[in-house]
């Protein structure tokens, strides 16, 4: 790999693609950057082979929908490993990574001391099926950071964390009907499959058959950021809903922020209504502050569901909240729920030692700066070039949208006035720059701490770049 400035080149043995910052002060609100050199063309001979074998092994070539790139053309890249904030293909080619995992990488990909807590570990022993003193120290550090948790079980994905808080809500209140929003994604049970987000909408699937008319017959929609259409799903079903369910910040359909207004009103109405309101955090948890999203909020939920970061790579899921809720769960209580491998011991450890070194002083701030830089050079370079851009970031959770018509603040603007096209061109011409990001508009991007100043420096480089290749 070649030096480029005192670091390496982001294409693994190409020409060097970047030239770092000028030394030239830039103005207020402006990134200061140098023109970018054309790229190499992206060899991935060896991805495209991989994928090919793939798709006749796998479902489409992959375990999970948005890998496929079906959103943007082209196919999959095919990596062979991470580190840090970079991530290596099987053809030699080297990215600067901003799903990190699709966000437990926080700490950066592969990190040493994660690494080295997890090898002890697996010495004493990969799973047990019995309880250990891991979970119990994970457990109280989950109860101390995040407001609304008094108890929490630990599961294995966010999708079982979901399904899971589901059932307790029903079953604590003992009303059936579930209230959501319009692209916000909770995992893939059969109940949240109604205007979800995320992969759902990247392949352009309203609803997902197999999912029979009674398992969706109770859950009731409503528009994020909008109160009014909150209210009139209660007034229409008056004592019959257990609880509302929602992303505190939506990741699922692209990023999109939440008023506090729209907040602190569900918080109103849940109570109001005798119904609970849970925040599904296991995107935003951990991410957007040491205590959640709750926290940087200041709006307190009954129930959280939680998963990513607190595995520190490894699958894991939660959910917890108030004591007599919590209580309702076997054993403790009559609603049932189990799994083999949950709190197994890798993913504690792995965990543990994730939000050790998110506690350490500055790490918040120092993600929360980065990221409203790269956000604002993204932004930037995109209006510079001709195209109406909107988006934004709260610490290290981001995202755009090729958008004209104001900012986006619910599913419904992302759909109507969204250019996926445009997005796609994008994505593309990022990743032949070296810039990994999600394959689909209807995902946020994510930073950690590994990433540097130099980092942002060359994916802004990278997006003045394919900016102006962009027809505006």
């Amino acid at each position: 790999m070649q030096a480029l400035g005192g670091r390496t080149a982001l294409m693994g043995t190409a020409k060097p693609v970047y030239k770092l910052a000028s030394s030239k002060p830039a103005r207020r609100g402006q990134v200061s950057v140098r023109a970018v050199a054309a790229p190499p063309k992206l060899d991935t001979r060896k991805s495209e082979a991989i994928f090919k074998e793939a798709k006749d092994l796998l479902p489409g070539g992959v375990n999970s929908p948005v890998r496929a790139f079906k959103s943007v053309g082209g196919n999959p890249i095919i990596f062979e490993s991470v580190k840090g904030p970079y991530a290596f293909d099987v053809d030699g080619n080297k990215y600067i990574d901003y799903i990190g995992s699709w966000g437990p990488a926080i700490v950066g990909a592969a990190d040493d001391e994660v690494n080295a807590a997890l090898k002890a570990q697996i010495d004493k022993g990969t799973s047990f099926g019995a309880p250990c003193e891991l979970e119990n120290e994970m457990a109280k550090v989950v109860i101390d950071r995040v407001p609304c948790v008094e108890m929490v079980r630990f599961v294995n994905s966010g999708t079982e964390a979901c399904l899971s808080v589901l059932r307790l809500m029903r079953a604590f209140t003992g009303r059936e009907k579930l209230l959501k929003f319009t692209g916000c994604y909770h995992g893939h049970a059969d109940s949240f499959l109604v205007q979800a987000g995320s992969g759902v909408l990247t392949l352009g699937l309203p609803d997902s058959p197999g999912v029979p008319k009674s398992s969706t017959a109770t859950t009731l929609c409503a528009m994020y950021n909008d109160l009014d259409s909150v209210r009139a799903v209660f007034k229409e079903n008056k004592g019959e809903i257990a609880g509302i369910i929602l992303e505190p910040v939506v990741g699922n359909s692209g990023f999109i922020a939440p008023t506090q207004e729209f907040l602190e009103g569900l918080r109103e109405i849940a109570t109001e209504e005798g119904a609970l309101l849970c925040f599904d955090e296991v995107m935003t948890g951990f991410r957007i502050a040491k205590g959640c999203a709750q926290e940087h909020f200041g709006v307190t939920p009954d129930l959280t569901t939680l998963g990513k970061i607190i595995g520190g790579g490894l699958p894991v899921g939660a959910y917890g909240g108030r004591r007599d809720i919590m209580e309702t769960v076997a054993p403790a209580g009559p609603m049932y729920q189990a799994g083999t491998l949950s709190g197994n011991p890798l993913a504690m450890t792995a965990g543990l030692k994730t939000l050790e070194i998110l506690a350490r002083p500055g790490q918040y701030e120092y993600l929360d700066k980065i990221t409203k830089r790269l956000v604002e050079g993204i932004l930037q370079a995109g209006r510079d070039a001709g195209h109406a851009v909107e988006g934004g970031s709260i610490s290290a959770m981001f995202g755009f949208f090729f958008a004209e018509g104001g900012p986006i603040t619910k599913f419904e603007d992302a759909v109507e006035r969204a250019d996926a096209k445009k997005f796609a061109l994008w994505h593309r011409g990022m990743l032949e720059h070296g810039v990994y990001l999600a394959p689909s508009m209807y995902e946020a991007g994510f930073t950690g701490l590994k990433h540097t100043e130099e980092d942002v420096d060359a994916t802004i480089n990278a997006a003045r770049a394919v900016m102006k290749s962009i027809p505006a």
